[in-house]
């Protein structure tokens, strides 16, 4: 199957795709800030640059988007049609690598959590925040 956009269009379209920053980031630390939690973000000192650092409750937050991270059964991760070789490695290469950074923070002291992007949809964003927040309060607890 041939791509639809010139290759002008599809590079244009790919460098709009940000890293940081993100709606499913700012929509959780508005949330998480709205709910009193104080935080950094994108910590360059931490090993994957954490999206959000709480260092009071010693946890960091990455807040994975679906297709980047290789979601396992989620409706969000489908390889594209074309040029799958290439997503398959860049994803499973994503995965790899944020395995090893959530080793290395493991091993630093700090707990990990992931909060996906399909988790901070509307259906499933209170259950999503109660929880994180949840597992927060136990973290400070422990």
């Amino acid at each position: 199957m041939r791509d639809k956009h010139t290759p002008e269009q599809r590079r244009f379209n790919m460098q709009q795709i940000k890293g940081t920053n993100t709606k499913p980031e700012i929509l959780l630390r508005k949330l998480l800030f709205s709910k009193g939690f104080r935080y950094r973000i994108n910590d360059k000192s931490l090993p994957g640059k954490p999206d959000i650092v709480l260092k009071k409750y010693n946890t960091v937050i990455f807040v994975n988007g679906c297709f980047w991270h290789g979601h396992e059964n989620c409706r969000y991760y489908v390889i594209p049609k074309t040029r799958t070789e290439f997503w398959t490695d860049k994803i499973n290469g994503n995965k790899k690598r944020d395995k090893k950074n959530t080793e290395l923070l493991l091993q630093k002291g700090w707990k990990v959590i992931t909060v996906w992007e399909c988790e901070l949809k509307k259906d499933k964003l209170d259950q999503t925040v109660e929880k994180l927040i949840h597992e927060l309060h136990n973290n400070l607890l422990a």
